[in-house]
C-alpha cells in the first residue's frame, strides 16, 4: 500500500495566511505610516491573524505545536524591522538603563535635569540641527537641543523589576546598538511567553490557543518593535498562573509580585490566582508571598535613592484622568449612563464585585480563568487610551480561549492611535463594539450551556477545598 505523502490542505492553508501576516506586519512597520494609516494596516494584519487562527483549527494536531512555534518566530521577528513606530517609551527605558549604569538612581533625576548632561548621547538627546528637521516628534529641553524620551521633565514611572531589565540589557548590549537592544530582548521573552503558554495548553487544553499570543499583531508591534517592557510582565504572569494551577502557591506568589514589580498592572490578577482558594493559609501563601517580593524589589531603590522611588506615577494617574473623569476618555462607558463623578467610584465597585466572585466561585485549576475575567472586565470600565497593556489580555485570552476578548485589546489600539483626532467618541465607540462582542458571547455560552441535557451520570465527589 502506498502512503500519501500530500501535506493537509489546512495546513497549507494555515501556512499561507501565516506568510501573508508576516508579510503585511513587515511592509506595516518598514511604511512608517501613522495614526490612522496605521490603524488601517494594523486592522488588515488583524483581520489575516483571525483567519489563520480559523484556518489552525482543522490543522492534524500532529502539525499544530511545529507551525504555532513557526509562526511565532516569523511574526515576532516582523517587530525588529523597524526603529518603534508608535511609542517612544523604549527610548526612556535605554536611558534608565543608562544612568543605572553609571551608579546612579534611576528615581532621583529626570532626564532633563543638567545633573545628568554628562551622560548624553546625539541618539537620545539630537543636536539643534536634527531638533529643527524632526521637531514635532521630539521633546524640547529648552536649551536648542531636544530629547526622543517623552515626558523628559519628569522621574520615571517605571518599578525596579522593570529597572533591573533596563540594567541588563543595557550591560548586554553592544556599544551603539540604540533600540536594537531592546526590541532582540524584548523579541526573546515574547518568543519564550508563546513556549511558555504552549507548555502549559499542551497539559491542560489545546496547544493551538497559544497562537492566539504567538501570532497576534499586538505582540509585534507591541512587545518587539515598541518594546514595551509589558512583555516581561506578562510571561511573569502566565509563569506564576500556571504554578498556582499547579498548587506551588509561594512560587506562584513569587512570580506574581516580579510581575506586579514589573509593570504594576498584573496585580488585577490576584483575584483570579485566589479562584476557589478559601484556605487562609493558601490565601496567604499566594498574596502575602505576592506582596512580599513588591516590597523587596524596591528595597534596593529605596535605599539608593534619595527621593521617592514612586516617580511620576501620581503624576500619570492624574494626567490620565484616572482620578477624574472628566479630565480624558477614561471610563468611557460608565460616562454613558452615569455622570462623570460618578464613573470612578462605581468602576471601583463593579471590579471589587467581579473581583470577590472569581475569588469566591472561581476554578482552581483554570486560574486564568478568573484573572481574565478581572482584567477584561477592568478594561471595559477604565477604557485605558494605550493599546501596549492589552498584551497581559491577550495572554490570558491565550490561555482561557475566551477570543472575544480579543476585541478589548483593538479597541485599546483605536483609542491610541486615532483617539486623539476622534475624542471620546472614538474611545466609546470602539470599546463599547468590544463590551457588546463579550456580552454577546457571554449570554451565548450562557444559554447553550442551560440548554445541554441532564447527565445521568453519577456524579463524582468534591474536590478538597484548597
Amino acid at each position: 500500500m502506498t502512503r500519501d505523502h500530500r501535506l493537509p490542505l489546512p495546513l497549507v492553508v494555515t501556512t499561507l495566511l501565516l506568510a501573508l501576516l508576516t508579510a503585511s506586519l513587515a511592509l506595516l512597520l518598514r511604511a512608517g505610516a501613522h495614526g490612522t494609516g496605521f490603524l488601517a494596516g494594523y486592522a488588515g494584519a488583524w483581520a489575516v491573524f483571525a483567519a489563520a487562527a480559523v484556518a489552525l483549527r482543522r490543522v492534524p494536531r500532529r502539525h499544530v505545536v511545529p507551525l504555532v512555534l513557526a509562526g511565532a518566530v516569523a511574526v515576532t521577528a516582523t517587530g525588529l524591522v523597524a526603529a518603534p513606530r508608535t511609542s517612544t517609551d523604549s527610548y526612556r527605558y535605554a536611558w534608565d538603563g543608562r544612568v543605572q549604569a553609571s551608579g546612579v538612581s534611576p528615581y532621583d533625576h529626570a532626564p532633563a535635569d543638567p545633573a545628568l548632561a554628562g551622560l548624553r548621547d546625539d541618539w537620545l538627546f539630537p543636536r539643534a540641527a536634527v531638533c529643527e528637521r524632526d521637531g514635532a516628534a521630539l521633546a524640547s529641553l529648552g536649551d536648542g537641543r531636544c530629547t526622543r524620551i517623552n515626558r523628559p521633565a519628569v522621574h520615571t514611572i517605571y518599578p525596579p523589576v522593570a529597572e533591573g531589565w533596563f540594567l541588563l540589557v543595557h550591560a548586554l548590549s553592544p556599544e551603539g546598538v540604540r533600540h536594537k537592544g531592546l526590541q532582540v530582548g524584548s523579541a526573546v521573552l515574547a518568543l519564550a511567553v508563546s513556549g511558555l503558554l504552549l507548555g502549559v495548553l499542551r497539559r491542560r487544553g489545546d496547544p493551538r490557543r497559544a497562537a492566539l499570543w504567538a501570532w497576534c499583531p499586538a505582540v509585534p508591534v507591541e512587545a518587539v518593535d515598541n518594546a514595551h517592557v509589558d512583555v516581561l510582565a506578562v510571561l511573569l504572569s502566565v509563569g506564576a498562573l500556571a504554578l498556582v494551577a499547579r498548587r506551588r502557591h509561594v512560587t506562584g506568589g513569587v512570580l506574581l509580585g516580579l510581575a506586579v514589580a514589573a509593570k504594576l498592572l498584573p496585580a488585577l490578577l490576584l483575584p483570579g490566582a485566589l479562584s476557589g482558594i478559601r484556605r487562609a493559609r493558601t490565601v496567604a501563601a499566594v498574596a502575602l508571598t505576592a506582596a512580599a517580593t513588591v516590597v523587596l524589589t524596591y528595597l534596593p531603590y529605596v535605599l539608593l535613592s534619595d527621593g521617592s522611588v514612586l516617580g511620576y506615577l501620581s503624576g500619570y494617574v492624574r494626567e490620565e484622568g484616572y482620578d477624574d473623569a472628566g479630565a480624558g476618555g477614561r471610563y468611557a462607558l460608565l460616562r454613558l449612563v452615569l455622570p462623570d463623578a460618578w464613573a470612578p467610584p462605581v468602576a471601583m465597585l463593579v471590579i471589587v464585585a467581579v473581583s470577590a466572585a472569581v475569588w469566591w466561585r472561581g476554578d482552581p485549576e483554570r486560574p486564568w480563568h478568573g484573572a481574565l475575567s478581572t482584567t477584561g472586565t477592568t478594561f471595559l470600565l477604565l477604557t485605558p487610551g494605550y493599546s501596549w497593556y492589552a498584551l497581559l489580555l491577550i495572554a490570558l485570552v491565550a490561555l482561557d480561549g475566551r477570543w472575544e476578548w480579543l476585541g478589548v485589546a483593538l479597541a485599546g489600539a483605536v483609542a491610541y492611535l486615532v483617539g486623539p483626532v476622534t475624542g471620546a467618541v472614538g474611545v466609546t465607540t470602539a470599546y463599547g463594539a468590544a463590551g457588546i462582542l463579550v456580552v454577546a458571547l457571554w449570554w451565548t455560552r450562557r444559554r447553550s450551556v442551560g440548554r445541554r441535557p441532564m447527565s445521568v451520570e453519577p456524579r463524582s465527589a468534591s474536590a478538597p477545598t484548597r
